[in-house]
Protein backbone atom coordinates (compact mmCIF):
# COMPACT_ATOMS: atom_id res chain seq x y z
CA UNK A 1 0.00 0.00 0.00
CA UNK A 2 1.86 2.76 -1.09
CA UNK A 3 1.30 6.56 -0.18
CA UNK A 4 -0.57 8.49 -2.76
CA UNK A 5 -1.12 12.16 -2.18
CA UNK A 6 -4.64 12.85 -2.86
CA UNK A 7 -4.35 15.80 -5.13
CA UNK A 8 -2.71 13.55 -7.08
CA UNK A 9 -5.27 10.80 -6.85
CA UNK A 10 -7.53 13.43 -7.90
CA UNK A 11 -5.79 14.45 -11.13
CA UNK A 12 -5.53 10.70 -11.97
CA UNK A 13 -8.71 9.97 -11.62
CA UNK A 14 -11.25 12.30 -13.12
CA UNK A 15 -13.97 9.51 -13.79
CA UNK A 16 -13.82 7.68 -10.91
CA UNK A 17 -14.57 11.68 -8.89
CA UNK A 18 -17.70 12.05 -11.23
CA UNK A 19 -18.70 8.78 -10.77
CA UNK A 20 -18.60 9.42 -7.07
CA UNK A 21 -16.71 6.23 -6.33
CA UNK A 22 -13.69 8.43 -4.89
CA UNK A 23 -15.14 11.45 -2.80
CA UNK A 24 -13.20 13.99 -0.54
CA UNK A 25 -14.14 15.36 2.30
CA UNK A 26 -14.97 18.43 3.60
CA UNK A 27 -12.29 20.40 4.61
CA UNK A 28 -13.19 20.62 8.30
CA UNK A 29 -10.20 18.61 10.10
CA UNK A 30 -7.70 20.05 11.84
CA UNK A 31 -4.23 17.51 11.19
CA UNK A 32 -2.65 15.67 14.13
CA UNK A 33 -0.40 13.11 14.49
CA UNK A 34 3.12 12.59 12.94
CA UNK A 35 1.78 10.49 9.95
CA UNK A 36 0.92 13.61 7.85
CA UNK A 37 0.12 11.59 4.75
CA UNK A 38 -1.40 7.66 5.25
CA UNK A 39 -3.93 5.74 3.86
CA UNK A 40 -5.80 2.51 4.21
CA UNK A 41 -9.00 0.24 4.37
CA UNK A 42 -11.45 1.73 6.38
CA UNK A 43 -13.42 0.42 9.80
CA UNK A 44 -16.41 2.54 10.16
CA UNK A 45 -17.68 3.42 13.77
CA UNK A 46 -20.79 5.25 15.07
CA UNK A 47 -20.84 6.71 18.32
CA UNK A 48 -22.12 9.41 19.98
CA UNK A 49 -19.83 11.22 23.45
CA UNK A 50 -18.90 7.53 24.16
CA UNK A 51 -15.72 6.34 23.77
CA UNK A 52 -16.12 2.45 25.06
CA UNK A 53 -16.18 1.16 20.99
CA UNK A 54 -13.07 2.85 20.04
CA UNK A 55 -10.85 1.56 22.59
CA UNK A 56 -12.04 -1.64 21.97
CA UNK A 57 -11.39 -1.63 18.03
CA UNK A 58 -8.32 0.04 18.79
CA UNK A 59 -7.09 -2.78 21.27
CA UNK A 60 -7.78 -4.64 17.93
CA UNK A 61 -4.58 -5.39 15.06
CA UNK A 62 -4.69 -2.10 12.88
CA UNK A 63 -2.98 -4.03 10.32
CA UNK A 64 -2.69 -0.65 8.43
CA UNK A 65 -6.21 0.18 8.68
CA UNK A 66 -7.66 3.44 9.30
CA UNK A 67 -10.02 3.85 11.73
CA UNK A 68 -13.16 6.65 10.98
CA UNK A 69 -15.62 7.58 13.81
CA UNK A 70 -18.60 9.42 13.37
CA UNK A 71 -18.84 10.93 16.70
CA UNK A 72 -21.66 12.92 15.31
CA UNK A 73 -19.37 15.97 15.43
CA UNK A 74 -20.01 16.69 18.69
CA UNK A 75 -17.87 19.55 20.29
CA UNK A 76 -18.98 18.63 24.01
CA UNK A 77 -15.76 15.83 24.91
CA UNK A 78 -13.22 14.36 23.48
CA UNK A 79 -13.04 10.70 21.83
CA UNK A 80 -9.87 9.87 21.13
CA UNK A 81 -6.75 10.85 23.78
CA UNK A 82 -3.17 10.10 24.08
CA UNK A 83 -3.71 6.46 25.66
CA UNK A 84 -5.88 5.49 22.36
CA UNK A 85 -3.25 7.20 20.23
CA UNK A 86 -0.79 5.30 21.49
CA UNK A 87 -2.83 2.11 21.44
CA UNK A 88 -3.66 2.35 17.74
CA UNK A 89 0.28 3.08 16.96
CA UNK A 90 1.33 -0.01 19.03
CA UNK A 91 -1.67 -2.07 17.39
CA UNK A 92 -0.59 -1.02 13.59
CA UNK A 93 -3.24 1.08 12.57
CA UNK A 94 -2.34 3.89 10.03
CA UNK A 95 -5.08 6.63 10.83
CA UNK A 96 -7.97 7.51 12.75
CA UNK A 97 -10.63 10.06 11.54
CA UNK A 98 -12.71 12.16 14.27
CA UNK A 99 -16.43 13.80 13.38
CA UNK A 100 -15.40 15.23 16.99
CA UNK A 101 -12.91 16.09 19.22
CA UNK A 102 -9.39 14.87 20.46
CA UNK A 103 -7.61 15.29 23.80
CA UNK A 104 -3.89 14.73 25.17
CA UNK A 105 -2.87 16.49 21.79
CA UNK A 106 0.44 16.85 22.24
CA UNK A 107 0.52 13.42 23.21
CA UNK A 108 -1.38 12.56 19.99
CA UNK A 109 1.11 14.52 18.05
CA UNK A 110 3.65 12.54 19.47
CA UNK A 111 2.16 9.40 17.85
CA UNK A 112 3.51 7.77 14.35
CA UNK A 113 -0.14 8.10 13.07
CA UNK A 114 -2.20 9.85 11.24
CA UNK A 115 -5.30 11.89 13.13
CA UNK A 116 -7.89 14.16 11.93
CA UNK A 117 -10.11 15.59 14.01
CA UNK A 118 -12.73 18.65 13.99
CA UNK A 119 -10.83 20.18 17.36
CA UNK A 120 -9.51 19.33 20.72
CA UNK A 121 -11.62 18.86 24.24
CA UNK A 122 -9.81 18.47 27.50
CA UNK A 123 -13.25 16.67 28.70
CA UNK A 124 -13.46 12.73 28.49
CA UNK A 125 -16.06 10.98 26.60
CA UNK A 126 -18.95 8.65 28.81
CA UNK A 127 -18.26 4.91 29.22
CA UNK A 128 -21.11 3.17 28.70
CA UNK A 129 -20.62 1.12 25.30
CA UNK A 130 -23.25 2.49 23.06
CA UNK A 131 -22.71 2.61 19.05
CA UNK A 132 -22.38 0.51 16.13
CA UNK A 133 -19.60 -0.92 14.65
CA UNK A 134 -18.75 -1.45 10.50
CA UNK A 135 -21.92 0.33 9.53
CA UNK A 136 -22.64 3.11 6.99
CA UNK A 137 -21.28 6.82 8.57
CA UNK A 138 -22.29 10.19 7.16
CA UNK A 139 -19.43 12.56 7.77
CA UNK A 140 -20.10 16.12 6.06
CA UNK A 141 -23.06 14.70 3.62
CA UNK A 142 -20.30 12.09 2.61
CA UNK A 143 -21.35 8.52 3.29
CA UNK A 144 -18.36 6.30 4.23
CA UNK A 145 -18.57 2.29 4.15
CA UNK A 146 -16.72 0.01 6.09
CA UNK A 147 -14.17 -1.62 3.95
CA UNK A 148 -13.98 1.36 1.18
CA UNK A 149 -10.15 2.98 1.28
CA UNK A 150 -9.14 6.26 2.73
CA UNK A 151 -6.17 8.66 1.79
CA UNK A 152 -5.42 11.40 4.09
CA UNK A 153 -2.35 14.18 3.16
CA UNK A 154 -2.29 17.88 4.00
CA UNK A 155 -4.31 18.75 1.49
CA UNK A 156 -7.21 16.97 2.16
CA UNK A 157 -9.10 13.31 2.95
CA UNK A 158 -10.01 11.45 0.13
CA UNK A 159 -12.67 8.42 0.57
CA UNK A 160 -12.59 5.48 -2.57
CA UNK A 161 -14.75 2.01 -2.97
CA UNK A 162 -11.62 0.22 -4.01
CA UNK A 163 -8.14 0.73 -3.48
CA UNK A 164 -5.91 3.34 -6.13
CA UNK A 165 -2.95 3.04 -7.84
CA UNK A 166 -1.35 5.84 -9.64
Amino acid sequence: MAAIATAEACDANAALLASGDLRALQPIFKIYGQRWMFSGPIVTLKVFEDNVLVRELLESKGEGRVLVIDGGGSMRCALVGGNLGQLAQNMGWNGIIVNGCIRDVDEINECDIGVRALASHPMKSNKKGMGEKHVLVNIGGIQIRDGEWLYGDSDGVLISKTELAI
